[in-house]
């Protein structure tokens, strides 16, 4: 029950972006179309469940017994540059018509806080690698499920009319605040 909570958790009241502000700028800025926030959101899933597995390892394997963790955040934008250069490069020469939809998203990976934010949460909270990977896979389906929605919403916002004055970023603002007072009321007892 705890693996369900956990990950039931992850996606929705604990979500990284409404919760935690992780991957705002993603957030904002690849939320203008339905299909980049799901591109985006895909990326998102593989490297952070990646990365997140791969540095529990060299956390609990090469860090803590070397007793070097303080440079556990350096070690980890290392293994999250790492894949995302690697997946992009197996994207290019094997599934072309993958790398070009995803296009600039994957470089963009590799600056998303989220990305880093969750693997230190599991570092953070001592999880073991079987929560790491239910929390990682949770948390980032639950950024491409916000991006997502968010994205729908706004490519709504296009189509009605706004008031001049909350026009694009303004509104934006609005509805990710309200989308955070809803996400964050849901509460697994």
């Amino acid at each position: 029950m705890n693996l369900i909570n956990l990950l039931i958790t992850s996606i929705f009241s604990s979500n990284i972006v409404l919760s935690r502000f992780l991957g705002i700028c993603p957030f904002m800025g690849s939320s203008k179309s339905v299909k980049n926030a799901i591109n985006m959101g895909l990326s998102v899933i593989f490297v952070v469940t990646l990365s997140s597995i791969l540095s529990y390892f060299i956390y609990y394997k090469i860090l803590i017994p070397t007793n070097t963790t303080y440079l556990k955040t350096v070690m980890f934008v290392l293994v999250i540059a790492c894949i995302v250069q690697a997946f992009e490069l197996i994207l290019k020469k094997t599934n072309k018509k993958l790398y070009n939809l995803l296009g600039i998203y994957l470089p963009l990976i590799t600056t998303n806080c989220a990305v880093l934010g969750v693997v230190l949460l599991n570092i953070n909270n001592n999880y073991n690698l079987l929560e790491t990977i239910i929390f990682s896979l949770g948390s980032s389906i639950g950024f491409m499920l916000v991006i997502s929605i968010f994205a729908t919403i706004r490519e709504r916002f296009s189509e009605i009319n706004v008031p001049k004055r909350f026009e694009g970023v303004p509104i934006a603002f609005i509805t990710a605040s309200i989308m955070a007072l809803i996400f964050t009321r849901y509460v697994l007892k």
